[in-house]
């Protein structure tokens, strides 16, 4: 016994076996052999080839400028984003703000206050929305410092959802 379809037990490499049994002409797409070095270099290429499309179109990582008190927004402006997007505002330690999601206040953001963090997204019980609608959303932060001297200022930008 040789390795080979013709000679396999199981499987589709039966299909050589039966044409020969009833005296068929095996078709030539069972005779061929392909080496398994070669499929495994051809989708070792095809990883290496999908590595390097992915490096040479991402996206270049462009600074965001957000103002002082600020620390990071998110989704980032000018981006797109999926439906389950949250709305984050990073502030310096010592501010409150107030989000406004396409003019519209929003009465239910989270806090921590610990690290300033505000999380916002929609639900079915928010006032505002229930969920993201495709399209450009606009977000505006207006924040005021808690302690010292006074400090009020606002930031809008805008995202789109897909």
């Amino acid at each position: 016994m040789g390795w080979g379809p013709a000679r396999s037990k199981a499987g589709l490499a039966r299909i050589p076996a039966a044409y020969r049994r009833f005296g068929l002409a095996v078709p030539d797409r069972y005779r061929r052999f392909v080496p398994y070095r070669l499929v495994y270099a051809g989708l070792g290429l095809l990883a290496v080839a999908f590595v390097a499309l992915g490096v040479a179109f991402a996206r270049e990582g462009e600074s965001i400028e957000v103002p002082a008190p600020l620390e990071s927004v998110s989704p980032e402006p000018g981006a797109t984003t999926i439906r389950q997007a949250v709305v984050e505002v990073d502030l310096e330690i010592g501010y409150e703000a107030d989000i406004f999601v396409n003019g519209f206040e929003v009465p239910d953001a989270t806090f921590v206050s610990a690290i300033g963090m505000y999380r916002w997204s929609p639900s079915p019980t928010s006032v505002i929305m229930e969920s993201w609608t495709p399209g450009e959303h606009t977000v505006r932060v207006e924040w005021r410092r808690i302690t010292g001297t006074p400090d009020f200022g606002s930031f809008e930008w805008s995202f789109r959802v897909q």
